[in-house]
């Protein structure tokens, strides 16, 4: 054995720990699911923006085609690509939803939702968990992640309704927030109740959206 093979020797047993920690990890999920009763299935947004996403070059821009997975965009080779936190929350994207980003020759990211899956409409209760003071709502007995650029702009607080959007007869561990109830002392909070989301009353996002980032670009020509 060479010098070398036994400097990467070392490289080959972490990413062994690594592999067998993150399928203990999906098995965990798993089991918790299957326990929660939670109808559907888990979205594999990886294996999912292999399927569906792409990538192309248009002149000095490269165009990436992925799955939102409720803070970032997924391509098809799995990287993940930053999706600005407004431009999130005021789409109201939900896992899986299909993404378009064009990465111009400056190193602007824009993005356009071409893709919208099919959502349900829930209402929950806003809580904070008091290990990471991170905002969570629950709804029918379920934990889901929200962005907190829409919670500070519905000025949320724990213990309002919040009426989220989820994908379809899919598992999400996050959940686009649509409004929020402002909790009246006294009074009870409404119960959880799930509605079907035509696409016509979605946002309209068909035009380029652009970053805060591209625009302070533009601005500045």
């Amino acid at each position: 054995m060479t010098d070398t093979d036994q400097e990467l020797d070392p490289l080959a047993a972490v990413r062994q720990l690594l592999a067998e920690a993150k399928a203990s990890i999906q098995s965990a999920e798993q089991i918790l699911d299957d326990a929660a009763g939670t109808p559907g299935k888990r979205i594999n947004i990886a294996a999912q923006a292999r399927k569906a996403g792409s990538v192309s070059v248009d002149g000095d821009s490269r165009i990436i085609e992925g799955l939102f997975d409720g803070q970032h965009m997924v391509g098809p080779d799995g990287k993940q690509y930053s999706v600005p936190a407004n431009y999130a929350s005021k789409s109201k994207l939900v896992e899986g939803d299909k993404l378009k980003l064009t990465i111009t020759g400056d190193g602007s990211f824009i993005y356009k939702q071409i893709g919208p899956v099919d959502r349900n409409r829930v209402v929950g209760k806003l809580v904070r968990d008091e290990q990471t003071d991170e905002f969570q709502v629950v709804a029918a007995g379920i934990v889901y992640r929200v962005l907190l650029a829409s919670i500070t702009y519905f000025k949320g607080e724990p213990g309002d309704d919040v009426v989220i959007l989820l994908p379809k007869d899919q598992q999400a561990r996050f959940a686009a927030v649509e409004n929020i109830i402002k909790h009246i002392p006294g009074q009870e909070t409404a119960d959880a109740v799930t509605t079907d989301v035509p696409h016509e009353v979605l946002p309209s996002v068909e035009g380029d959206v652009e970053t805060p980032e591209t625009q302070d670009k533009i601005d500045e020509l």
